[in-house]
């Protein structure tokens, strides 16, 4: 028995699938523009003044293990392109709870996110022109990016790539900027040559203490190019698409990000207060006007466009858990345009009602909801690599062809677990940390213990 229909324009059609509309260029701008937020605009700062110089090495740390973690995804969903992705991997490796919980956990994180992405570009855009009313401008974009997502796969992914551009331009631009500084070629600015690459105490003035503080930190930089596998399913060939946006994704990032870095440390002191926005301090060593403003600008963009796209990713994931029948039906259900409604309301909601909490209660509710599932992108990727691991060496026991296999298997993957495990065992050790992972944990065992126990239930 079909569904009752939900809306006039919403009813299960023949077959209940997401369309093939997003562009190759789309997903590859999708997967470079994802790890390029606000955390690389305002927050890389923090990691510089964590380790110094040295933070360098966290960095190609973090970079490393993206790049296997996006290695390993792209391997499965090659194989086998689906909008649940690391979801529907973990569960034909380790079983259907396994898949649920990693899919609710995961939403959880996105819609909260989400929320946060709204009331933070409003404040940001609230400093430029203070009388924007930051209430009505994070509401504004909540409501902008839900029409954005409810016309079709289309229309989002031709929406991020002009972010994305936007934010990848800003970053060539402010690399340009930096080199000339550092070269000496701005009339009337002196360079500082690479002297504060091992002043102030040195490379790493803080030991490996400093790199392992820093990676904390910027480790979390990262988080949301799982995006990629999500929508991988939505392009007309998932397979060459995917492994393409991998191998075009993966050094770029790296190049941007160590990149950027470099010109920052090299320009600005690492004890620097003017870390606080370290590319404005850059652009205002290299005395270019309005540079506050125009870095603000950019990580408004940025954020705008994680929203975005990180509603999508929601949407999509949800829409899959319903699939599967790991959430209510009714939310594996499209359109006629194959556009996943109530999967994009019920992912939206959640955003509206944390933003309104965030206007009653300022800074008590969305912090609370933020450290409970800060690092669910760090279990979600140790789950993925999980899943590659035995999925890999099961299709390579029973002979099954991939369209695309990882390099280094299993080195790598193992590599990539090991640096996880280091990374929770400092969340662990650190007293600021130490109740994050604790709540994600706790999370991660009730969702667990409901979906099975919601399994058994539909049994009987």
């Amino acid at each position: 028995m079909s569904p009752a229909p939900v809306s006039p324009d919403l009813s299960q059609s023949a077959s209940p699938q997401l369309g093939h509309a997003l562009k190759p260029r789309q997903l590859i701008m999708m997967g470079l523009g994802s790890a390029i937020g606000a955390g690389l605009f305002l927050g890389s700062g923090v990691g510089v003044q964590a380790a110094g110089p040295a933070v360098l090495l966290s960095y190609l740390v973090a970079g490393a293990l993206v790049i296997i973690v996006m290695n390993a995804l792209g391997e499965m969903a090659a194989a086998k392109p689906t909008s649940g992705a690391f979801s529907v991997y973990a569960a034909d490796a380790m079983g259907p709870t396994a898949g649920a919980t990693v899919g609710w956990l995961w939403w959880l994180q996105i819609v909260i996110v989400v929320a946060a992405e709204a009331m933070g570009a409003a404040g940001l855009l609230a400093t430029v022109w203070p009388q924007l009313p930051v209430p009505a401008l994070a509401l504004t974009f909540m409501a902008a990016f839900t029409v954005i997502n409810l016309m079709g796969v289309r229309n989002f992914g031709e929406f991020e790539f002009w972010f994305a551009i936007l934010k990848v331009a800003a970053i060539l631009v402010f690399l340009l900027i930096g080199l000339a500084l550092l070269a000496g070629w701005l009339p009337g600015v002196a360079s500082p040559g690479l002297s504060n690459f091992t002043a102030n105490g040195g490379f790493a003035p803080k030991g490996l203490a400093g790199v392992g503080a820093a990676l904390l930190v910027v480790v979390f930089a990262f988080g949301g190019t799982e995006i990629v596998a999500v929508a991988a399913a939505e392009t007309a060939d998932p397979g060459r698409t995917l492994v393409r946006a991998i191998r075009t994704v993966a050094w770029r990032i790296l190049v941007f990000y160590i990149g950027s870095l470099s010109v920052i440390i090299a320009v600005v002191p690492w004890q620097s207060e003017s870390l606080s926005s370290p590319f404005a301090a850059v652009l205002q060593a290299a005395r270019i006007p309005g540079a506050a403003t125009a870095i603000t600008l950019i990580a408004v963009i940025a954020l705008l466009s994680a929203l975005n796209a990180n509603l999508y990713g929601a949407s999509r994931m949800i829409y899959s858990l319903g699939q599967r029948g790991e959430a209510p039906r009714m939310l594996g259900l499209t359109n006629r345009r194959q556009v996943p409604v109530p999967a994009v309301l019920a992912s939206v909601l959640f955003g509206f009602v944390a933003a309104v909490l965030e206007v009653l209660y300022p800074n008590r509710v969305l912090p609370v909801l933020l450290n409970i599932v800060g690092a669910t992108c760090l279990l979600v990727w140790t789950i993925s690599l999980l899943s590659q691991l035995i999925l890999r060496k099961r299709a390579d026991r029973t002979g099954t062809p991939l369209p695309f296999r990882m390099r280094g298997f299993p080195l790598l993957t193992l590599l990539a677990l090991a640096i996880l495990a280091v990374i929770f065992g400092l969340l662990v050790a650190s007293a600021e940390t130490r109740m994050q992972f604790l709540s994600m944990a706790a999370l991660t065992a009730a969702i667990a213990v409901a979906s099975e126990v919601a399994r058994r239930l539909r049994r009987v």
